[in-house]
């Protein structure tokens, strides 16, 4: 499972879900990339398995490619993980170790920035008569707000905004903003917009009219504005 979910943000109740699985005899294995581990920590909250890609925030700055996955227990799912990586070769290379050690240094300044500018943006989109729809924990008005706010130290800096007018409003705005640069990633320290239903091949299961947003390091003022006359001009 993930939790907050990619693209549309829903939360899942770690600590329940787990209970569900261990009565059923099964594991829960979380994807934790959205929140890293400064914002959630599934092990403590039940999950046996947790994964990472250190590409994003780990990382930190769209540099490095890599992953981790975390076991609750020396247990015999972990040995054969461990020896599958050992077969097969699956281990990053010594720069790429380097790159994510030195992100690792600045992860938590960079979360407490991250966090700061999505809640304004989110903020400031929820309120734009363009915008159907903001996909954002942080929100009291998202669904999962309560459990998020449980279970999370901060709602992240990944959001989703849904246009009023579909995909074409979509692709317009996403084409208009500048600081928004147009990448399929995150977790980085430049902000990123993405029309997701463009890059899921031939069957899309994300609306046509939603933008996936990650929040970067710019400044919250700016980012705002580049938002602000992108939707303006829908």
């Amino acid at each position: 499972m993930e939790t907050p979910s990619n693209p549309r943000l829903k939360v899942s109740d770690i600590a329940t879900l787990a209970a569900a699985a261990h009565g059923a005899g099964a594991l829960l294995a979380c994807d934790n990339t959205f929140a890293t581990p400064l914002l959630q920590r599934p092990i403590a909250l039940g999950a046996d398995i947790v994964m990472h890609s250190t590409t994003k925030y780990f990382g930190g700055h769209s540099d490095v490619l890599g992953g981790a996955l975390v076991f609750a227990r020396r247990d015999d799912h972990h040995a054969r993980a461990a020896h599958r990586r050992h077969v097969t070769g699956g281990v990053m290379s010594p720069f790429n170790a380097w790159l994510t050690l030195r992100g690792c240094r600045s992860l938590a300044a960079r979360m407490a920035m991250h966090c700061a500018n999505a809640m304004r943006a989110a903020a400031f989109l929820a309120e734009h008569p363009a915008i159907a729809r903001v996909n954002f924990p942080g929100l009291p008005t998202h669904p999962g707000h309560a459990i998020a706010a449980r279970q999370m130290s901060g709602f992240g800096a990944m959001l989703s905004i849904e246009l009023a007018g579909g995909r074409d409003a979509a692709l317009a705005v996403a084409g208009r903003l500048r600081l928004f640069q147009n990448a399929t990633s995150l977790g980085g320290c430049e902000s990123l917009v993405e029309h997701r239903a463009s890059v899921e091949g031939a069957h899309p299961t994300s609306p046509q009219g939603l933008l996936r947003l990650s929040v970067g390091l710019e400044h919250a003022g700016d980012l705002v504005a580049d938002l602000r006359q992108a939707l303006d001009a829908a």
